[in-house]
């Protein structure tokens, strides 16, 4: 059995949170620069550029590349032959948070509770989900999530006879409502199947996975390019300033459900899509 020590994940959660703010992800920006190569707008060129500019200063100067540094979410892969010790997982984790906001003098975004709204001054408690696994890895997913785009999220417990024409329906009239508020080029993560609990944890797991990659099953990675290039003939550009790059990706992963029901969540991700990954 693999021992982990505590003081191990705070040391690489404590980088992943300053790196996932100061660094967009090369997935991204590849992304972006083929964007620009394929943009019919010249707003939207422009916009684009200055995102890639944003980019290299965050990069270059090790600031922020955006004022909202975002809830710290965690997709945990804890292998069954994996031991902690020194502490829980759920404490290393947050404060590795605690930590790499402090020294990365990031914004403090999370308030104590939902209706006094006090902020916690630390950035925790993180947003954790773990998944057992086979193996003696501690794989640790990590993604800075703002504010703008999480809010212009939505779920829908549809029927089933409303099928894949009801589905894209509701992801395109979530994208026309978010407009230019979820700061696009967006990253388009949807959940389609479970129960209402699980479709939102499945839009939320997809956007983990880097851009660019489609999903492992060929009939679902189809739906993902359909979609992208449905929803990048809306019009809404980047910043929403107009242009055919709505969307830098989109991203689907599917569960099993009840017979009577067909939940569909979106989840969007702006344009700074910020995603780390280490495994220990």
């Amino acid at each position: 059995m693999k021992k982990v020590h505590y003081q191990d994940i705070v040391a690489h959660v404590s980088s992943m949170c300053e790196e996932a703010n100061f660094e967009l992800g090369e997935d991204v920006m590849n992304a972006f620069q083929s964007a620009v190569r394929e943009e019919k707008s010249p707003m939207g060129k422009e916009v684009l550029n200055q995102l890639i500019e944003n980019a290299n200063i965050a990069s270059a100067e090790r600031v922020p590349m955006c004022q909202d540094t975002g809830v710290s979410v965690f997709l945990v892969e804890l292998g069954q032959d994996c031991h902690i010790v020194g502490g829980s997982l759920h404490d290393a984790l947050n404060e590795g948070v605690r930590r790499g906001y402090e020294e990365g003098y990031l914004r403090y975004s999370i308030v104590d509770d939902p209706i006094n709204r006090k902020n916690t001054g630390d950035n925790t408690p993180s947003i954790i989900h773990v998944e057992l696994v086979e193996g003696d890895n501690l794989t640790i997913h990590m993604t800075a999530k703002g504010g703008g785009a999480e809010n212009m999220s939505r779920l829908q417990m549809l029927k089933p006879s409303d099928g894949l024409e009801g589905i894209k329906e509701f992801i395109f009239e979530t994208i026309k409502i978010a407009g230019p508020n979820a700061c696009p080029p967006l990253v388009v993560g949807v959940g389609i199947g479970g129960n209402f609990e699980t479709c939102a944890y499945l839009a939320k797991k997809s956007l983990f996975r880097p851009v660019g990659e489609r999903n492992s099953n060929v009939e679902v990675a189809k739906l993902e390019e359909e979609f992208m290039s449905e929803i990048n003939q809306l019009g809404i550009g980047p910043q929403g300033m107009g242009g055919s790059t709505t969307a830098i990706d989109v991203k689907v992963e599917t569960g099993a459900s009840h017979i009577a029901a067909l939940p569909v969540a979106v989840n969007l991700n702006c344009h700074a899509s910020r995603h780390k990954k280490v495994i220990i």
